[in-house]
């Protein structure tokens, strides 16, 4: 797995968001969100300029959303997908490179990493922000953003 294991501290913009909540377990909700949301990608971009896809959880009560970032408020948003104007923040940002599939093993190695060190998180939503397109980059060249909200 390519870890970068030190973090960095970012600051995450304010962000138009768009997308689908699930809760339980990530590894049946993550997937179930997503395929419902690529579905709707095509009407979301008919009135919308999408900027990217990231998904926000949180890890107690096991709250996941599957979603994408727009340039504005969102105008005719397909039935099913929620709209919130993320307020962002103060982040450490650690970054995974390679396929998807490493995602749990990578997010779980970064709560590690903060338990560790003994890193304060304030109560926010963590991000996993898909920095790279995956139908024009390989799977071993993906990058992922796996950022903690830091205090």
């Amino acid at each position: 797995m390519n870890l970068i294991e030190t973090p960095v501290i970012v600051t995450w913009p304010e962000t138009h968001y768009v997308f689908l909540e699930k809760i339980g377990p990530f590894q049946n909700t993550a997937p179930a969100a997503w395929g419902i949301l690529h579905k709707s990608v095509p009407a979301i971009s008919e009135h919308n300029q999408i900027t990217g896809y990231t998904s926000l959880y949180k890890v107690g009560p096991k709250i996941y959303r599957a979603g994408v970032s727009l340039a504005a408020p969102p105008q005719q948003l397909p039935e099913g997908l929620a709209y919130e104007k993320f307020k962002g923040g103060k982040y450490m940002k650690f970054v995974l490179t390679g396929p998807y599939s490493n995602l749990p093993q990578a997010s779980g190695r970064v709560f590690e990493i903060v338990s560790e060190k003994k890193i304060q998180l304030r109560d926010d939503y963590c991000i996993e922000n898909y920095a790279t397109d995956p139908r024009i980059t390989p799977a071993d060249k993906l990058i992922t953003e796996i950022l903690v909200p830091a205090v």
